[in-house]
């Protein structure tokens, strides 16, 4: 058995309180510490176990704009985070058919009624 290279393990721990150090000075970790575990729009409380489903949703979108009383954030399940990107994406009139493409005017059943009678 081999005696453990304290110097490296001391490194080691050193970078992981590092890391983590500079993890907290990110902005999910500053609003966890100032706003609840609870999404914003269902309600769902979190604990340590699951808060790992709790996101940091950008209220403007902007994912630079990180003051530090936290106005531009609000916390949000995956679920609803994931939801108010589509409701962003369907308002942009993704869907829409753009103004270059002509009407439709085929008509399938122009001729129904007389193809009907003509059965008769």
């Amino acid at each position: 058995m081999s005696t453990p290279d304290h110097d490296r393990l001391d490194r080691i721990v050193a970078e992981a309180r590092r890391a983590r150090d500079e993890r907290e000075q990110g902005y999910r970790e500053r609003a966890l510490k100032i706003l609840p575990w609870i999404c914003g729009r269902c309600a769902r409380e979190f604990t340590r176990e699951n808060l790992h489903q709790l996101t940091v949703h950008h209220r403007d979108h902007n994912h630079d704009n990180n003051p530090a009383d936290g106005s531009n954030w609000e916390l949000l399940c995956v679920y609803c985070h994931e939801n108010e990107h589509a409701r962003v994406i369907d308002s942009a009139g993704r869907g829409s058919a753009p103004d270059s493409v002509p009407p439709a005017t085929h008509q399938p059943f122009a001729d129904l009624r007389a193809r009907l009678n003509g059965k008769d």
